[in-house]
């Protein structure tokens, strides 16, 4: 009799995507398939009135900032009566116009990632994904180049400000390079963070909630901890002190000084630096080819002042003093070994560290979207 073949010899439809699945693995890429995934949250987005409105609202508060913060410093140089090469405030207004870019980055690209997965779960569009050939690491990877993306988008839209404020002077092209490739990098990283959390947590919400507090840990707590930790990385140490023996009495300014031995309180920084490295304020002044000591500046420029003093942290401030007091201020003939800040950068340390974090995001993504997926939280929808 002919008719429909029974057994476990007849194949089925799903064996084959099933095998082909096995084979490919979780941690499977392809181009094609990177490709696909980022093409199709690419353009949910592009359809999304928010992310417009989102789009138009950054360009407004980066122009108003950028605008007040030019007129604000034209009148003080006005008032100044400066007459040399230049704007005196130029590094001081692109400071502030790539710091104020780089903190409403940190606000924007949290939502860009956060439901990336649990609105998709939720919504029962990512089972139709995890069924396809796409690997978990394809649909992570896919999803995160989408944000990261997204969120340059809204970097591109500053570009025109920033570079507006370097031509007020003060700031060299290759520190605008600088600076566009971290502030680039810091919002992947976010990105990826908040993609870790929309894997974990059921509610958009609460994975973008989970992201601010993980980079304001980074950005906030850790400088505060760092502070706090002072009185432990204090020790009482010997220090040589060149002080003065006999000053004038009606000036009060040193006569003749001596090396003296005291001890002191001495706050050893340089063991708690690594605290400030994560910053994403700390990397994208730290990255630029600023000048690192105050002496040399020629202007007020935030970005060079956070270097300088992260890489002062770094610096052991040495076993010898020189508080003899001139007229001129300290000796400077004093016999006195000065303590040199160090040339070491410290942001290769904290992109390191922030680049593992954004990593160990993508990575719990991947894991999560696994299937067979096992255990699913309670509330979890599958389909």
């Amino acid at each position: 009799m002919t008719g429909t073949t029974t057994g476990t010899d007849a194949p089925t439809p799903a064996q084959p995507t099933a095998a082909a699945r096995a084979e490919r693995g979780t941690w499977s890429l392809s181009w094609h398939g990177l490709r696909t995934v980022t093409r199709l949250e690419l353009r949910q987005r592009v359809r999304s009135t928010r992310w417009k409105l989102a789009l138009v609202l950054w360009v407004l508060v980066v122009a108003l900032i950028t605008g007040l913060t030019t007129w604000a410093f034209a009148v003080e140089a006005r008032d100044s009566s400066y007459s040399g090469p230049g704007d005196p405030f130029g590094g001081m207004i692109y400071s502030i116009v790539v710091l104020f870019v780089l903190f409403l980055g940190l606000l924007v690209a949290p939502t860009l990632s956060s439901g990336a997965i649990n609105g998709d779960r939720n919504a029962g569009t990512l089972a139709t994904l995890q069924v396809t050939m796409l690997s978990p690491a394809e649909i992570v990877l896919g999803k995160l180049a989408a944000s990261w993306l997204a969120a340059l988008a809204f970097l591109v839209a500053s570009v025109p400000f920033v570079v507006w404020a370097l031509f007020a002077g003060g700031v060299t092209v290759l520190a605008l390079v600088g600076t566009l490739l971290m502030l680039a990098v810091v919002l992947g990283v976010v990105c990826a963070v908040g993609l870790g959390f929309s894997a974990l947590v059921t509610k958009p919400s609460a994975a973008a909630v989970l992201t601010y507090l993980t980079i304001g840990t980074i950005t906030v707590v850790l400088p505060i901890l760092f502070g706090l930790l002072a009185p432990l990385t204090t020790t009482s140490d010997p220090v040589r002190v060149w002080t003065q023996t006999s000053f004038d009495q009606d000036t009060g300014f040193a006569e003749e000084c001596e090396w003296r031995t005291q001890v002191r309180e001495v706050w050893h920084h340089e063991r708690t630096w690594w605290m400030l490295a994560p910053n994403p304020f700390v990397l994208v002044a730290d990255a630029q080819p600023l000048v690192a000591d105050p002496d040399e500046m020629n202007d007020t420029n935030l970005l060079a002042m956070m270097q300088y003093g992260v890489r002062y942290a770094m610096t052991d401030e040495g076993a010898e003093r020189n508080e003899c007091w001139t007229r001129l201020g300290p000796d400077p003939d004093a016999p006195v070994e000065e303590t040199v800040v160090t040339d070491r950068m410290a942001w290769p340390w904290g992109l390191g560290f922030d680049l593992l974090l954004g990593g160990a995001g993508a990575a719990v993504a991947v894991r999560r979207l696994r299937i067979p997926a096992g255990v699913l939280p309670k509330g979890t929808r599958v389909a």
